[in-house]
């Protein structure tokens, strides 16, 4: 069993940049995937990154390359989603998941935070 608590979310102008967090504890890490999908109000939830633990390989969707960067720091079981340039249409709930696969499906997940608000005001 993996629990994903993300933080770091919050209010932000249009330009600005938040960094988001999830901190996973449970069963080991070492050969999981920890991706980060978003879901905006009456929209169905969406791919954002992933980042293959091991590795450090990574994918991202094209509405974000360029301004969003994932990564993770082994020590502290934590992984990141820098967002940079931030727009308004980046405004949603960010969540974070785990799973076995560095693919943006969501059914490839197994676990799943609860969620954290960005809103990026124009």
């Amino acid at each position: 069993q993996v629990q994903l608590v993300e933080s770091g979310g919050g209010l932000v102008q249009a330009g600005g940049s938040l960094r988001l967090s999830c901190a996973a504890s449970g069963r080991t890490f070492s050969r999981a995937v920890m991706a980060w999908f978003r879901q905006a109000p009456d929209k169905e939830r969406k791919f954002v990154s992933a980042i293959r633990w091991s590795s450090g390989t990574s994918i991202y969707a094209d509405s974000v390359k360029g301004r969003f960067t994932i990564s993770r720091d082994n020590a502290k079981n934590t992984g990141y989603l820098q967002m940079n340039s931030l727009k308004p249409e980046d405004t949603a709930v960010y969540y974070c998941a785990a799973g076995g696969l560095l693919s943006p499906t969501a059914q490839t997940y197994n676990y799943w935070g609860q969620g954290t608000q960005v809103t990026v005001s124009s």
